[in-house]
């Protein structure tokens, strides 16, 4: 047996159970992941808070919980396209990657090698915020002279936003709260605080004007970049659903080039690229985990952290 959270009830954190399940193996094809980390993003518990999100997602009850994983291969099937036992990867698995093992095609697009060098607790933190982040940036063309305004600058994804538009060669200007603005300076972003009023702040800190935007958050930062008079074909959004405001650009992760992994892990190696992992815990607290996680309060990811021990009072029948 091994272990998995699941939830066979819709709902917030108390519906989560960590589950001794049957033991998946690799078929052809196939490669068995020892997950040793799962990051947490909104989605993750969106999808497990609402039945209608959970659908358009493909996830049915009873369901598991979580995408992004880090871990090493130990099992692989015939044909595995050249993962061999032992080697370190990472990657996205809807729904199933807060679980001890977990399967995956191993020609899947969403199945990345670890370089070494860096860690799983931050691979495991990279699939969904970085590639969302890529395609938020890729959609309005950011890139040297911009001035871009980034919506949710503080937030899983947007802290990958904010370091790949800097790289790129833009200024950027990042929506937060008061209390994360050291927090974005030290990323390379000039904070300026959400809510009414964003507009003249956002003149008064660029007064030559934004050229793109990317609302990572809502439609806040995109409303106010209408405003502004950037076009809406540089504006682009990630969580306003498929109709955004002004025909803004709807975009996310699935959308990126999956190449945009090898340059993200390439800026870490080279240290031009951070990711802050806010906390870690062990899988068996995977409630007090999403309920940080959700509070959106956190300065970079939340990670959970597997081992093979288990704690009763979290265990269900």
């Amino acid at each position: 047996m091994s272990r998995a959270v699941v939830y066979t009830e819709f709902g917030g954190p108390e519906v989560l159970q960590l589950r001794d399940v049957p033991e998946p193996h690799a078929g052809p094809g196939e490669v068995r992941v020892r997950v040793t980390a799962a990051g947490l993003n909104p989605m993750d518990w969106a999808i497990c808070a609402n039945p209608q999100l959970a659908a358009m997602f493909g996830v049915a009850l009873p369901s598991g919980f979580g995408y992004d994983f880090a871990g090493v291969v130990d099992e692989a099937g015939e044909g595995a396209g050249g993962f061999a036992v032992g080697d370190r990867v990472f990657g996205g698995a809807m729904a199933r990657a807060a679980a001890d093992f977990l399967v995956m095609p191993a020609a899947s697009d969403a199945l990345f090698r670890t370089p070494d060098g860096i860690g799983d607790e931050v691979a495991a933190a990279l699939p969904v915020c970085g590639l969302t982040a890529a395609a938020a940036l890729a959609a309005i063309g950011a890139g040297p002279g911009d001035t871009v305004l980034v919506g949710g600058a503080a937030g899983g994804v947007g802290v990958f936003a904010v370091q790949l538009a800097r790289l790129a060669g833009a200024r950027v200007l990042g929506t937060a709260s008061p209390g994360t603005f050291a927090f974005l300076r030290g990323l390379g972003a000039e904070p300026v605080a959400y809510g009414p009023g964003l507009a003249e702040r956002v003149r008064a800190l660029a007064p030559g004007g934004v050229t793109a935007a990317t609302d990572l958050f809502g439609t806040e930062t995109a409303e106010t970049a209408l405003g502004l008079g950037v076009p809406a074909e540089r504006i682009s959004t990630v969580a306003a659903g498929p109709n955004p405001p002004g025909g803004v650009r709807a975009t996310g992760g699935s959308e990126a080039d999956p190449a945009e992994m090898e340059r993200i892990t390439g800026a870490i190696l080279a240290g031009r690229l951070t990711v802050p992992v806010a906390a870690t815990f062990p899988l068996e607290r995977i409630r007090d985990a999403v309920t940080l996680q959700a509070g959106r309060h956190v300065h970079g990811k939340v990670v959970v952290t597997l081992s093979r021990t288990s704690d009763p009072k979290f265990l269900a029948s």
